[in-house]
């Protein structure tokens, strides 16, 4: 349930303003297409319980993705 992890991830963040705007800004971030938004901010949220959000941790390098090309019919 939601709740329970909001509740978990207060425990490093004391400010429940403070976690909503991490959380919304890193839910942005993780979205991927095609997948519901609910369970983006759940897993953040999970993210949450383990690590401290305001902590920097290590920036990991984008893997480069086939770009797709349209072809003519």
């Amino acid at each position: 349930m939601r709740s329970d992890l909001v509740f978990g991830a207060l425990s490093h963040v004391s400010n429940r303003y403070q976690l909503c705007q991490l959380a919304s800004k890193a839910t942005r971030k993780l979205h991927k297409p095609n997948t519901r938004l609910q369970d983006t901010t759940n897993e953040v949220l999970c993210r949450f319980q383990t690590a401290n959000p305001g902590t920097v941790g290590p920036v990991a390098a984008p893997a480069a993705q086939p770009v797709e090309r349209r072809r003519a019919a």
